[in-house]
C-alpha cells in the first residue's frame, strides 16, 4: 500500500462517555474539537507543535500519541512509515473525562486512512478497533468516531463494535469543567472488583431507558442517568464533581460524572436550558473553580480530508 497523499487536516469530537448508567458502553460526542494538520516529509524527522490544550506538557516526537496511533494504522494498511510535521490546535482539556486521548488516538488513525493511497483498508470498524486496542476503551473512541451518540461493546475475535443512536434533536449538553486534574487510571482503581447483584440491574434498566431518553425521550434523562455502579464509588477522588452532581440532581437536572471524570455533564431538552442555567449559576457561578460550555452534540464524529 502506497501514500495516496502528503497533507491532510483533522477534526475530531470531545467525548463524554457512561452518561451515567451505561458504563464503558455508552458515550456522546461533543462539539468541542481538537484541530490537526498533518503533513508527510520525505526525510525520518517528526516534529509536533501544539497549541491550546496540553502545550508544553504532551510528547513533541514520534512518542506523541497521536503520531503512535497514525503510524500504528499506516503498519495495519501496510502502508510505509514516513517522516511527519504534525500541528495540533487542541481545545479538549486533558485530564478531566471529555475524552482527550481517545480523541487523539481516532484522530491519528483517521490522519492515516486519509493519507494511504486506498481509505478503504481503514473503514470505520477498523479503526473503532485499532484505536479501541490503543486506547484500551472503545466507549469514548466509538463516539468520535461515529458521531452522535454510540452503544460500544466488545465481540471477540471481532473486537470493538459500536452501534450509532442518532439523539433527538432536542437533546442538548452542558459541561461543567473543574480546574482540577485526574487520571483515568487513578479513577478506575477505586471501583470494586464485584457489585450488589440488585445494583447490576438497577443499571442494566437506566441504561436501557437512557437509549430511548437520548433518542425519543428526552423528559426521561432524570431517571435514566441514575447510576449504581461507578459514581458513588469514585466520590473520594473527585469529591466537588460527586457534590455537584447531587446538588443538580436535586434541581432535578440529568447530572452525571462526564466519563472517568470529574467535568460534571448535564444532559436535557432544549426547553430545559434556562432552568439548567439558573441552577448551575446558583451552584457555580462565579467559582473560578468551574468553567461552563454548552456545546452542541456533535453529530459527524471525527472528519479527515485530503489537501
Amino acid at each position: 500500500m502506497q501514500l495516496g497523499a502528503d497533507h491532510v487536516q483533522v477534526r475530531v469530537p470531545a467525548t463524554s462517555a457512561n452518561l451515567g448508567p451505561g458504563f464503558d458502553a455508552l458515550g456522546l460526542a461533543l462539539a468541542l474539537h481538537d484541530d490537526l494538520d498533518v503533513r508527510a516529509l520525505a526525510s525520518d524527522e517528526v516534529v509536533v507543535e501544539v497549541e491550546g490544550e496540553g502545550a508544553g506538557e504532551v510528547p513533541d516526537d514520534e512518542t506523541h500519541l497521536v503520531v503512535r496511533a497514525l503510524h500504528a494504522a499506516l503498519d495495519l494498511a501496510g502502508a510505509p512509515r514516513t517522516g511527519l510535521h504534525l500541528r495540533c490546535v487542541n481545545r479538549i482539556p486533558h485530564g478531566r473525562g471529555l475524552g482527550s486521548s481517545a480523541a487523539a488516538v481516532v484522530a491519528g488513525v483517521a490522519a492515516a486512512r486519509a493519507l494511504v493511497a486506498d481509505p478503504s483498508v481503514l473503514d470505520d470498524d477498523t479503526v473503532l478497533g485499532l484505536a479501541s486496542a490503543i486506547e484500551g476503551h472503545p466507549d469514548n473512541a466509538a463516539p468520535a468516531v461515529l458521531g452522535g451518540a454510540t452503544v460500544a461493546w466488545g465481540s471477540g475475535d471481532r473486537g470493538a463494535r459500536a452501534a450509532r443512536l442518532d439523539v433527538h434533536p432536542d437533546l442538548r449538553a452542558t459541561v461543567l469543567v473543574p480546574s482540577s486534574r485526574l487520571a483515568t487510571s487513578r479513577a478506575r482503581g477505586v471501583l470494586p472488583e464485584r457489585v450488589p447483584h440488585a445494583d447490576a440491574a438497577f443499571n442494566a434498566g437506566r441504561a436501557a431507558l437512557l437509549v430511548e431518553a437520548l433518542t425519543r425521550r428526552p423528559d426521561l434523562l432524570l431517571d435514566a442517568t441514575d447510576d449504581r455502579l461507578h459514581q458513588a464509588y469514585r466520590a473520594d477522588v473527585m469529591p466537588s464533581s460527586f457534590e455537584l452532581v447531587q446538588a443538580l440532581r436535586s434541581h432535578g437536572l440529568a447530572a452525571t460524572v462526564s466519563g472517568a471524570g470529574p467535568t460534571v455533564l448535564v444532559l436535557s431538552a432544549a426547553a430545559d436550558l434556562d432552568r439548567v442555567e439558573r441552577a448551575v449559576d446558583e451552584l457555580v457561578g462565579g467559582s473560578a473553580d468551574w468553567v461552563v460550555r454548552r456545546p452542541d452534540v456533535d453529530t459527524r464524529g471525527v472528519v479527515a480530508r485530503r489537501h
